[in-house]
């Protein structure tokens, strides 16, 4: 198991500039330092509540492929952290965590709440219509005294009141559906929903309830029902991210 702020992801360093604009969901504008203006790719399509910022620094990693259309992907985004006095470097692309959350697991980091897994599986079909695809499906070791599978949802937070991170940042109707999908494997199977928190600034998770009132609703049935909830914490730095902890959840709408 790794410490508290051990890395656990390295990659080439990304390059700085300035966000000028985001625009049709996927596109975002940046001006680098020298000058130099580039269209890079924006993996999160959501609203981007309070991390995004037009005259903020922003990362962008440089990846070029005959099968893209764009060099540039758009990965970190610099925001005020509710400490006034600081900035902090949040994670902004929506790929990333599935992968953050699988190192942490095959880093034993988090066998304390899952006991020993033998083996990780992505992308599978599970739920109430078949439909719907778990992010990581975790079978337990010879030695884990559970021996119920465990699907795993991962969600990623970058929304913030204060030090609360929240989830989600508005309406999400495939969120709503992957809660009531988590309550149906249950207890048959343990049923995990993981808020994979893409910045080192925030203390408590808790859901989103003015952006999604039905989502915190829904989330607090889930938690009454036997679904865990697992907010992990990470730091974004320039050339890697460091493993920031388990942080407490808040089930109760003030």
């Amino acid at each position: 198991m790794i410490e508290i702020g051990t890395t656990i992801i390295k990659f080439p360093p990304l390059k700085e500039g300035i966000l000028i604009k985001r625009y049709k969901r996927f596109l975002a504008d940046v001006e680098f330092d020298d000058g130099e203006i580039v269209t890079a790719h924006c993996a999160n399509t959501g609203p981007m509540k309070g991390v995004l910022w037009p005259g903020g620094r922003v990362r962008l990693k440089y990846s070029p492929s005959p099968k893209r259309k764009l060099d540039w992907s758009w990965e970190q985004a610099e925001v005020p952290s509710h400490n006034e006095r600081r900035k902090c470097w949040v994670g902004i692309n929506t790929a990333l965590p599935n992968k953050l959350i699988r190192n942490l697991i095959e880093a034993n980091c988090l066998e304390k709440k899952f006991g020993p897994i033998s083996s990780i599986n992505q992308e599978v079909i599970y739920g109430l219509e078949g439909k719907s695809r778990i992010d990581l499906l975790l079978n337990p070791g010879i030695s884990n005294k559970d021996n119920r599978k465990i699907y795993v949802e991962v969600k990623n937070t970058t929304w913030c009141d204060n030090s609360l991170a929240l989830f989600p940042d508005t309406v999400t109707t495939r969120g709503q559906k992957h809660l009531r999908e988590l309550m149906s494997i249950y207890p048959n199977s343990r049923a995990v929903l993981i808020p994979c928190i893409s910045r080192s600034d925030l203390e408590i998770f808790a859901p989103g309830d003015s952006a999604d009132v039905l989502y915190g609703k829904l989330f607090r049935e889930a938690v009454a029902w036997g679904v865990e909830v697992i907010p992990c914490a990470f730091g974004f730095f320039l050339d890697h991210i460091t493993w920031e902890g388990i942080k407490p959840f808040k089930n109760v709408q003030e």
